[in-house]
């Protein structure tokens, strides 16, 4: 039997106390670096975890240590059940967030608020009605931008994940710098990163140093002020001084943060992945349904996590489709 307070420990002695369940693979959006532009083969019905599985898996890491949960999908709100999987979770006692596009979130307010959810990040490339279209396959701009409003109205605190992509949005980096004068929002600047039938290759991506590089040819070295990023924080964080709200850079790919990673991911299907760039996934409904334990799983799953971005350790593996291609599209990982 696993020592239950070595099992979220990997190889490297990282802890993993934070854990992303995707409760869909479902989304009312179709964007391009997330899903193929084919679509992809959803996972049958009753190979996907229920509400009670769900609650079931995410008791039993917090009983070994788990202190933050994040929902993600697809779109996590576009499951029936999604209130009642959220107000369930809300009672394990560990910080509750989500990932959404926005799209439904006047839907859930006061479900939000009974679950203890203080802040959701909010998926949004563009401030442009027709980039937005775009990017998304879909033309809900306005919805977005109006349910981001209300989340800010009811006090959540607010993120918005930006992917940036050369010749696409590039340009708009200052305009969302600009929407954290007067708002506490944060903006956090992401790096394309490859997934399978997302078309990724290095002249799409807007580095870290270029991100900075732009916001220096606008405001002067002393209005850039550098914040202390957080614990096993993702992402280098920053504000313009003077400014109500922030910003942040996710370098995965040119400066990875993977020496303090404390994550690990649950697809809707029931399967462990320890690191977003990783090809293996650990199942674990089969062993669950079954009554056995799922705790030597977890410890395999995570003793086989590998130091840097599931292996892909240099520029050479990292830009070679053969080995990305081999990983789900981000809509079937949950991000």
């Amino acid at each position: 039997m696993p020592n239950p307070q070595l099992i979220l420990h990997d190889a490297f002695g990282r802890m993993h106390d934070y854990l992303r369940i995707s409760l869909t693979e479902h989304c009312n959006l179709r964007c391009t670096y997330c899903m193929p532009a084919e679509g992809i083969q959803l996972t049958p019905k009753p190979h996907l975890m229920t509400a009670d599985e769900i609650l079931h898996i995410a008791q039993t890491f917090v009983d070994l240590g788990v202190r933050k949960i994040r929902l993600t999908g697809g779109e996590p709100l576009v499951r029936k059940d999604a209130a009642k999987i959220i107000q369930s979770l809300g009672k394990l006692g560990v910080q509750l967030t989500l990932t959404t596009n926005g799209l439904l979130v006047d839907q859930f307010v006061e479900t939000f608020q009974k679950a203890g959810i203080r802040s959701l990040n909010v998926s949004l490339d563009t401030l442009s009605g027709p980039k937005y279209h775009q990017i998304t396959r879909r033309n809900h701009f306005e919805q977005v931008m109006k349910n981001v409003q209300l989340l800010l109205e009811n006090s959540f605190r607010v993120k918005i994940n930006v992917v940036l992509m050369k010749g696409f949005n590039d340009d708009e980096i200052l305009d969302f710098i600009a929407l954290t004068e007067h708002q506490n929002i944060q903006i956090r600047f992401i790096e394309f990163m490859p997934f399978n039938g997302n078309e990724w290759d290095r002249s799409k991506l807007v580095s870290y140093a270029e991100i900075l590089e732009e916001l220096r040819s606008h405001y002067n070295f002393h209005q850039i002020e550098r914040i202390e990023d957080a614990p096993h924080d993702t992402a280098k964080n920053y504000k313009i001084s003077g400014y109500a709200g922030s910003f942040a850079i996710i370098s995965s790919v040119t400066n990875p943060f993977c020496s303090t990673c404390n994550r690990i991911r649950l697809t809707a299907d029931g399967k462990l992945k320890n690191c977003l760039f990783s090809n293996s996934e650990t199942p674990l409904l089969e062993t669950l349904r079954s009554g056995a334990s799922i705790l030597p799983l977890i410890e395999q799953n995570l003793r086989a996590k590998f130091p840097i971005r599931g292996g892909l350790d240099d520029d050479r593996k990292f830009e070679n489709p053969d080995l990305f291609s081999q990983n789900r599209s981000m809509i079937a990982i949950g991000g």
